[in-house]
């Protein structure tokens, strides 16, 4: 694996949630070890930039199918480095070699254009060419698909790539660096860091510092995701921040009830409620909201938490005991303020039930707060308007959703909803590889994904050809 070998003899740990056993030990790089992947990565740029379009799309198609090769394995270092289902650990390998052959696709389609120009005679060009070094830190919610997401684009667009793993799944961040090398990228073309917790910040410092590095991509919560920014300022860096979430689910009284009861289900509860795009908070208008609460409390029922390994249940397990703790504290506010807990019970170390709070008002932590973990709030609105600004009423900005049977009326109320993703009639927990995926306000900016992610990778460049003799003023 690229620079684990020159990386000094520390290493750290990785504990398992539910057993409390090793789940994984990985090198501990510090500032120097940080420093030399960087170096290998811009060393690697000349060669790796100038490769073809089909060479650089042959090989990453090669990769999708050494990433779904090791699915055994990241069933295997999900479920004990994060406490993972199977089934989630084998739909982030599905969805991220997706990304892998989707990026594939993007290799010709890196265009540039002629530009009329009021000059006689000279040819104006607007070219995209690779930026550099990317810098791709990915967090451990769904490790594959957003590592993959990471690096996949930008090394299409012909920039080499330092992976910075999750200090929660270093394993599983690795195999994926693995998976690239056995598909035949040249040495330092994709490379990664592990580093122990407490040297996270100096360890990112300083690959944000280093002067090959020329885009960073950011997923994770919105306090890091200011640190990163600020730090790439002092470079004038750009950075592509995908931060957190409370997304709303509005419920309008002409909805489809039964489908909607399902798409609030599976966006609160899949991965434990593990997911930028979570539906945090169930948005209901007044006029069906003891009906949708009725049946939402029947299908939450049914969805029993249980350990992840025997694969019985559809929740497993949250990250750590912290988890749990946080989710807690907001359910405890909520429902000492007057919310009326309808779904839930006590947590088994880190199998946590799933909770549903009825009745959240904009005053409780649980309306404002990402809670990351197996709770929704169920929020009642008045009519259509108020159930808008509601849903506006956050700081962030990534998914939602709506529900009623008038698709126009779905259409708009989308555009009045704050946010980078917006679905009528369906969940909030929805990405395709193609799609422009991101957020606007604390949820972050920039766009991965498609043609997007040719925008935020290349550099966009003016060239022009004079053709004729040229006349000036002095």
């Amino acid at each position: 694996m690229e620079g684990a070998a020159e990386a000094g003899s520390a290493m750290f740990e990785r504990i398992d949630p539910i057993t409390g056993a090793v789940a994984s030990r990985s090198k501990a790089f510090g500032v120097a070890d940080a420093q030399q992947v960087a170096d290998r990565a811009a060393e690697a740029f000349a060669t790796w930039s100038a490769t073809g379009p089909n060479a650089r799309r042959a090989m990453l198609g090669a990769a999708a199918v050494e990433l779904e090769k090791r699915a055994n394995d990241f069933v295997q270092s999900m479920m004990t480095e994060t406490g993972s289902t199977e089934g989630w650990a084998r739909f982030n390998t599905m969805l991220a070699a997706s990304m892998i052959r989707e990026a594939a696709a993007l290799t010709t389609q890196i265009s540039g254009e002629v530009i009329p120009s009021d000059r006689p005679g000279c040819i104006a060009m607007a070219l995209r060419e690779p930026a550099g070094v990317v810098l791709g830190i990915a967090p451990w919610n769904a490790p594959i698909i957003l590592a993959v997401r990471a690096i996949a684009v930008p090394l299409a667009c012909g920039n080499t790539v330092i992976l910075k793993a999750s200090e929660v799944c270093p394993r599983t961040h690795a195999i994926i660096v693995e998976a690239f090398e056995a598909a035949g990228f040249q040495s330092g073309a994709v490379n990664l860091v592990t580093n122990a917790p407490k040297d996270a910040g100096e360890v990112v410092g300083a690959l944000i510092d280093h002067p090959a590095v020329r885009r960073i991509n950011f997923t994770g919560s919105t306090a890091v995701g200011r640190i990163v920014a600020k730090r790439a300022a002092e470079h004038l860096k750009p950075v592509l921040l995908e931060l957190g979430g409370k997304a709303p689910l509005i419920v309008l009284e002409d909805a489809d009830l039964d489908e909607a009861v399902k798409a609030a289900a599976f966006g609160a509860f899949m991965n434990q409620g593990q997911i930028c795009m979570s539906t945090e908070r169930i948005i209901v208008v007044d006029a069906i909201a003891d009906a949708f609460v009725t049946k939402f409390r029947a299908k939450v029922g049914t969805m029993a938490v249980g350990d992840p390994r025997e694969g019985k249940t559809p929740l497993g397990a949250v990250v750590d005991q912290k988890a749990v703790t946080h989710v807690k504290g907001l359910i405890d506010d909520a429902v000492g303020s007057g919310a009326v807990l309808v779904n839930g019970g006590d947590a088994n170390a880190v199998l946590m039930p799933a909770h549903v709070v009825d009745k959240v008002t904009p005053a409780m932590r649980l309306f404002r707060e990402e809670s990351f973990g197996p709770v929704v709030a169920v929020v009642r609105a008045h009519d259509e308007a108020d159930a808008i600004a509601l849903a506006n009423d956050t700081e962030y900005g990534l998914a939602a959703s709506v529900f009623t049977r008038d698709t126009a009326r779905g259409l708009r109320v989308a555009r009045q909803i704050k946010s980078g993703i917006c679905h009528v009639n369906g969940p909030t927990v929805h990405d395709e590889a193609q799609m422009p995926f991101g957020g606007t306000k604390a949820s972050g900016y920039g766009r991965f994904g498609g043609k997007a992610g040719i925008d935020a990778f290349t550099e966009l460049r003016w060239i022009t050809i004079e053709t004729q003799p040229g006349h000036y003023p002095i």
